[in-house]
Formats: structure tokens, sequence, C-alpha cells
């Protein structure tokens, strides 16, 4: 194709239905045509009316038919108004004029604008990159091995964008729509982690101000390949009212052994001169040359314009380690090096750190590729000294028959931390990194970390929290307690106290009441002199607080028992409080050799439940070397019977040549 002229765009709606053509017989990848099969435009009564699939959000565009080639003269890459996340809100939608609805038909569009404010939902860079790894990891159960994350450069500007590509099942033209689209979403695994259709918007829009997609998708012997631009330079730049999303679909077409486009030229032309002025490519051959390394089937995010922080620096850090991707200033270098260098420290600002612990079981066919190197998966539960397994079932309305199983532990370098929380994961997804539900003023609770995967409620749309509902403060005072209960047990294990109960406080004026002259009653003389008091016995002024326990019989208890008579057959004043005093000791005496023996007990408990724990693991890997061990066996004796078979066949043939 070769076209010269310029074209002048309209912004009128067109629906694209695409129908499969031959079926596919051969697949050249590098062939692409440009003529051939085209589609109808649809009817006006099906034009931008609402409840269509596509229209009301994604709208294409069409232009005047031009036998000229489409290219693009700028060597420049526009950029966006303003290049800072947070102050590229304001819009001017007055630089073109509004556009006008035809024959009164009801239109239902969206404005630029929501693209940037549906984006600050992600107040973490990193959450927004999270959101594209979750689509690569649904599409494991069509087949995808990998996804890479890296960084790329603009070709016309050579400036930094970000690449995100995996090779799952890809998308078809209609699914490059619904993803382009708002609210559109076809995962309807429970296992998936993408469900409302949004994530594809608000994270490429926070990371930057464009992206290109590439999406190549088999199926039924027809290959399909979309390219789909979402620019809001383009939007801002042009003033449009409503977005618009150029799209171009191609079909392999068998006979002629190439791709050729799926619309009417009139609306391919349109679309292409949109995409080769606003994209990092400036011919058509450029677009078709990044499906060279998709494949048979998978997608291709470019993320460019990336947005850049207050110093006018990328928020996102290439540079720093060749081998990771850091969010620019986020280093705080506070406390010891121990703490520093520990994962629920550095989570925050390394991309690397992050992935690792980003998902809480991950298939070992499938890889995540960060800047050229493979990230390790890392459970934090495998951190974890003297691991407990608490069972908790959630009871509310709704909950089901759901089963929380937390893992909670002290940290390997405890008590040389001070780090502590609970990693909470909702379908195998990190929704909440460290989450500390107590806060802590003393040493209590330091390096207590807990890992669960909590399914029973809903993480927010930008899967960075969950939902303020009534069972998920449930679960908090939950965790809270078990943190509590934790840190009580098994704190000396690792060199920490057992905190003591406060003794009781007994206030002024009930001592000072103690001390004062006691009046006989009437008829009877007093026991003491006025002001006599200091033949009186003296008590301690802070009893001990006595807990109910079984009594033990020894000499000092009955010998406090019996009751103290004075010379005139009345019960001494105080002489009560002397009795609680001698019990008290008696008691204190014995309820410390309980306090240590309690420990002792709790200590060896632990042990006892590591050691079964231990045991069980060595068991179940036991049951799977055996397992492993028959398989073997039979496939050993499988390929031993075929070896004999062909034995057989072998002899036969030798005796028919001779024969």
């Amino acid at each position: 194709m070769s076209y010269n002229r310029s074209i002048s765009v309209s912004h009128d709606d067109v629906v694209v239905k695409p129908e499969r053509g031959n079926m596919l017989q051969s697949i050249s990848p590098r062939s692409h045509g440009s003529k051939g099969h085209h589609l109808p435009q649809d009817s006006e009564e099906n034009r931008g009316s609402i409840g269509q699939s596509s229209t009301s959000v994604v709208d294409q565009v069409r232009s005047p038919a031009d036998d000229a080639g489409v290219t693009s003269s700028s060597t420049i890459c526009p950029a966006p108004v303003c290049r800072q996340f947070w102050k590229a809100g304001s819009y001017n939608d007055e630089l073109s004029s509004k556009s006008q609805q035809p024959n009164g038909k009801n239109y239902l569009h969206v404005h630029p604008m929501f693209l940037h404010s549906n984006a600050t939902s992600h107040k973490w860079a990193f959450g927004a990159v999270a959101e594209l790894l979750d689509n690569a990891v649904d599409e494991i159960q069509n087949g995808a091995t990998f996804v890479i994350v890296d960084k790329t450069t603009n070709p016309r500007d050579a400036t930094t964008a970000l690449l995100i590509q995996d090779d799952g099942g890809g998308m078809d033209p209609q699914a490059m729509r619904n993803c382009m689209g708002f609210g559109f979403s076809d995962k309807k695994s429970d296992s998936a982690i993408g469900r409302y259709g949004n994530g594809f918007k608000t994270s490429t829009m926070r990371l930057g101000a464009d992206v290109i997609v590439f999406s190549r998708h088999s199926k039924n012997q027809t290959l399909t390949q979309s390219i789909g631009l979402l620019s809001y330079t383009y939007l801002t730049r042009t003033g449009n009212d409503r977005i618009v999303v150029p799209i171009l679909d191609y079909e392999f077409n068998a006979s002629a052994g190439e791709f050729k486009p799926l619309q009417d030229r009139e609306h391919f032309i349109s679309s292409l001169s949109i995409l080769l002025e606003w994209s990092p490519f400036s011919t058509e051959a450029e677009l078709l040359q990044q499906f060279d390394d998709v494949g048979p089937h998978g997608t291709k995010v470019i993320i460019y314009n990336m947005w850049l922080n207050s110093d006018a620096k990328l928020e996102l850090d290439f540079d720093s380690v060749a081998e990771d991707i850091f969010i620019e200033g986020s280093i705080k270098k506070t406390g010891s090096k121990i703490v520093n260098d520990h994962i629920a420290s550095r989570f925050s600002y390394s991309l690397r750190v992050y992935l690792s612990i980003l998902y809480l079981r991950i298939p070992e066919t499938f890889k995540i590729i960060l800047r050229g190197k493979v990230v390790e998966h890392h459970n934090v539960a495998d951190d974890l000294m003297h691991p407990q397994y608490i069972l908790y079932k959630p009871q509310a309305a709704g909950s089901g028959e759901a089963v929380v199983v937390t893992t909670i532990g002290f940290l390997k370098e405890a008590p040389k931390v001070n780090l502590h929380g609970f990693c909470v994961y909702h379908k195998n997804r990190l929704i909440m990194p460290f989450w500390q539900v107590i806060n802590y003023s003393s040493s209590r609770g330091r390096g207590v970390v807990g890992v669960l995967e909590a399914n029973f409620v809903e993480p927010t749309h930008n899967k960075q929290d969950f939902e303020k509902t009534v069972l998920l403060q449930k679960l908090e005072n939950r965790l809270k307690e078990m943190t509590v209960e934790y840190w009580s047990c098994h704190c000396v294990l690792i060199g920490y106290q057992v905190n003591k109960k406060p003794r009781l406080q007994i206030p002024q004026n009930v001592q000072s009441a103690g001390r004062q002259a006691i009046s006989p009653p009437p008829g009877f003389k007093a026991v003491f002199p006025q002001g006599n008091l200091a033949s009186l016995p003296r008590v301690s002024a802070e009893p001990v607080l006595l807990e109910k326990r079984k009594e033990h019989p020894n000499s000092v208890a009955s010998a406090a028992s019996k009751r103290k008579v004075g010379n005139d057959g009345f019960t001494v004043p105080g002489q009560d409080r002397v009795e609680q005093c001698i019990r008290g000791s008696a008691s204190q005496s014995q309820d410390s050799e309980t306090v240590k023996l309690m420990e002792k007990n709790k200590k060896l408990r632990a042990k006892c439940l590591d050691h079964k724990v231990r045991s069980q693991n060595l068991e179940i890997k036991a049951m799977n070397i055996r397992s492993e061990i028959e398989n073997a066996k039979s496939e050993y004796e499988r390929l031993m019977g075929e070896l004999q078979a062909l034995g057989m066949v072998k002899g036969e043939h030798r005796r028919n040549v001779n024969a």
C-alpha cells in the first residue's frame, strides 16, 4: 500500500463485526497483506446505540476513502500535555467542536477525563504492574508458559517504554474491544484473578499516558491478529469529548498465505492513520513487525510516554539495577542493615522482590521473566521459626463453609528485626503484604508474621486492599488475637520474657481508711483506745491479686486458717488482711512453680508440634517419591513391552525378507 495524501478524520461511530473467512491451512507470520477481505459497515440502526457491546466506550473512527498510502511524516512521537500523573487530570475539550449525534439517537459516551480519574485508584505503581501480570497468569489455563516484563525503547524519540508480553491464548477482535472497553470480562473461572473488566485501563493509564496492544489469537483453524491504541495524549491533544480507540483487525488468508484486513477499507485507513500518527511506529510495516516474536498466539503490551515524578524523573527506575525495576525515590534506609535488606522492607520499592511474593502458588511450567532474568518464587511461610497452623472459620451470612488456615510464626531473623504483619492473599494473589493488625508500643509482637489465603472477603478494584465489611473486621480481630496468643506462648523461645500480670493497686482512700479508729457498736466498749493503732499488725499496701486455684494443704495455710480473737472475744480489726497476706505468700510461691512448669510444657508442646509437622511433610515427600517410583516402574514396563513388540516385528520382518 502506498498513500500520499493526508486524511482528515471525522468522529462518526462505526461498529465492526468481523466475519470469519477461509479456514487456516498454513501460517506465515511474516506475510501480511493490505487488500482483500473487507466487511460492510453496520446499519445506522445498530450504530452507537446504548447496549452495544463496544460502541458505548470503544469508539472507532472513519474518514473519506483514499487510494493513497497512509504514513506518518513526523519522526517524533507526540508527548502528553503534562508528564506528571497526579497533575494530568486537567482537560480542555474546547479544542474541537462537540460531536453532533445524528437522527436524534441516544448515545452513551465516556469522556477522556475518565481515563485519568479511573487510574487514580492505583496509588502505588507496582500495583498497576501487578494488574497486567494477573492477565498473563489467568492465561495459564490457555497454555501460557511465561510473562516478560522489560524495558524497551520508543523508536521515534528513544524514550523509555515498558514492555509486558505473554504467550497466552491472545485476543480475537471482539476480545480486543472488550479489553479496551470498560466493564467487559469473560473470565468465568472461580480461580481467575481478574473479574471487573477494568484492570487493563487503570493499570496502563497509571503507568503511562499511552499504550499500544498487539494480540494474536488462534481458534478453530482461524488465525487473527489485532492492534489497538489507547492514547490519552491523542485525546488531550485533539480535544476529543469522548474516548476514541483505533483498532486494526487482520485475519490469515490461507489461499493467499498472508494476513488481510477485516474492516472495510474506509474504516481501516482511518484507524491506521491515527495509529501511525500517535503510536511509536510510523509505518504499517513497523506495526506488523511487532508480531514477529509473538508466535501463533499471545499478547504484547507497550506502555510509552511514561509518567514522571515531581523531580521530573521517571516514576519507574530502570537504571539503578540492570535486572530489576525500582520506584524512583522510594528507597529509605532506616534501622539496621538486616531490617533494610529484609523482604518485608524491600518489596515496596523493588519489583523483583514484590513479584517473588505476588502469588502464593505458581506452576513450575510458568515463569515470570523480569529484565531477562527469571523471578524466583518465594513463600513467606518458609521464613518462619516455630510455625503454628491455626484454623479459622468465619461466621457470617453468605460466607458458606469457608475455612482459613493461617501459618504464623517468628521470622528467622527475630528478635533482631521489628518487622511484623500478615501477608493476606485472595485467590492466590497477594492483596495486603505484611498487614499490621496491631500497633506495638513495646517489644510485644516483634517478628511475628503470618500467611493466609482469605477467599471469603472481596478485594477492592485495585487489589491492594479489601472491602471494609463485617467479615473483614472479624478477620482483623481474629488476627489480633492470634498475634497476642502466639506471642504469649512462644516469645520465650527467642529470648523474650513473659509479661507478668500487674498487681492490683489499692486506692489511697482505702489505705487510709484502714488506719482510722474504729467505733464499737452501741453497748460495747472499744477494743483499742483511740489512736492506738500502732499495735495493729502492718500489712502490705499492695496485696497480691489472687486467682481462684485449688487449695493445697500445708502447715502455713492451715495455721493461717484459724481465726484470731482479741482479749474481749471480738475479732481483731485488720486480722483478716493478715490472714490473706499469709495465704497469698504461700500461694505465690506455688504459682511461680506452676508458671515455670507451664512455660516448660509450652516449650515442649511447641517442639512436639514442630516435629509433628516435619514428620507429616516427610511422609508426604515419601508418598510422592513412592508414587514417582511406581510411575517410573509402569513406564519402564510399558517401554519394555514396546521393545519386545518391536523385537517381534523385526524378527518377523527378517523372516519375510529371507523368505
